[in-house]
């Protein structure tokens, strides 16, 4: 178990070294693999939401199975074509050999665009492992299914495949500050593609390991009394806000937290896994409400474990906020008067700055937060939002 996650440490660098600021969604993607859960990726496009899924299941050698779904995809594109042969004497069953249901990992883009000839047979496969090949049912080796899209569904045909993913996690573009790293990573992954760089990644972890984990996993689904109580209680606080979370997603949500334990190498879960908690959010509205509850607790924790590094990694450079405040106050300093929709572009750009050195936390990221207050302050007193 040690060496296996490990490894999956390794697999978090290696996607932290070609994607810029993914560090929740890559832990995520890791935590769901380790729990056997499914994820979906929600977004705009460009926010590499495929890229990521795809270098993913290249560093894990598991039969990998994707496709791009529309509403004219048709079942036996993923679940493989009837065998005629064998239905010409009387017998329906199809060949799966090399698709969905012989897979270990599968990547699912646009899932939502599905038809409902596909949704049976995939909520068979996600919630229960098994597929109907005619007249016999077979088990899947199914570890993860992964989705994407651009948007959240707003079909009641769709709420029975929305519901099997566990995690929802959303993928947006990169904020002003992180620019220039965004124009480094993207050249040299454009770099990469053009040359024998662009070559698959030597796969870091087996199928066979972590089949090895879910079979362990039962063994480490142990709670503390204190951890059940902060549990109860952030549930049903979730739920007076408005965010539903079904009884058997709750239960669920135990295996994300014990295996996020796991990947940190630790005997048994703390306060410090409820980050999962901020991406079961059932449409884009309520992830602001998930993160008022949720944020609360996890700096109450980290700030009475100064020595935990918090999960999802760094976050922003301080040194790339520091930049983008500098570039932000030369601009106000520099006279040159702005139209209203550039001064609503700084606001914001000062809002999301604001936002990211709470999260880096140290003393010179407080230092910069104050200036940051000090121009916040200095344009909403300007005659501008008077």
């Amino acid at each position: 178990m040690q060496q296996t996650m490990a490894r999956f440490r390794q697999v978090a660098s290696a996607l932290n070294a070609n994607f810029l600021n993914k560090e929740e969604l890559i832990r995520l993607l890791i935590v769901s693999a380790i729990a056997g859960e499914h994820m979906v990726l929600i977004g705009p496009p460009g926010t590499a939401k495929s890229a990521m899924i795809r270098m993913f299941s290249r560093l894990i050698a598991a039969d990998y199975f994707e496709y791009l779904l529309t509403r004219f995809t048709e079942p036996n594109e993923l679940f493989g074509p009837v065998d005629i042969k064998v239905f010409r004497e009387g017998t329906y069953t199809r060949r799966v050999e090399s698709m969905l249901p012989m897979a270990e990992i599968v990547f699912l883009d646009e899932v939502f665009k599905s038809n409902s000839a596909i949704l049976n047979s995939l909520l068979t496969i996600l919630n229960e492992r098994r597929f109907a090949n005619g007249s016999k049912v077979i088990q899947v080796p199914l570890l993860c299914l992964y989705g994407a899209s651009n948007e959240v569904p707003n079909d009641d045909a769709l709420e029975a495949i929305y519901d099997r993913f566990l995690l929802r996690v959303y993928s947006d573009n990169l904020d002003s500050y992180h620019f220039h790293g965004l124009i480094e990573k993207g050249l040299m992954y454009e770099t990469a593609r053009l040359t024998d760089q662009g070559k698959p990644p030597t796969p870091l972890l087996t199928s066979q390991a972590l089949h090895g984990v879910h079979a362990e996993l039962p063994r480490h689904l142990r709670f503390t009394p204190e951890f059940v109580a902060k549990y109860k209680a952030l549930v049903f606080q979730i739920r007076n806000e408005g965010v539903s979370i079904s009884d058997r997603r709750v239960i669920k949500l135990l295996k994300l937290f014990a295996a996020s334990a796991l990947y940190d190498g630790r005997p048994t879960a703390d306060e410090s896994d409820f980050f999962v908690l901020k991406h079961i959010w059932n449409n884009l509205d309520q992830r602001e409400i998930l993160r008022d509850i949720v944020d609360p607790v996890l700096d109450k924790y980290y700030q009475s474990h100064p020595q935990v590094a918090r999960k999802g990694g760094p976050g922003a450079n301080l040194e790339d906020l520091v930049q983008e405040v500098r570039l932000i106050e030369e601009v106000l300093a520099s006279g040159e008067q702005l139209s209203d929709i550039q001064l609503f572009s700084q606001l914001k750009n000062l809002n999301d700055i604001k936002s990211a050195l709470g999260a880096v936390g140290t003393p010179a990221a407080r230092e910069i937060q104050q200036r940051v207050d000090r121009m916040l302050q200095s344009l909403f007193e300007s005659s501008k939002f008077v």
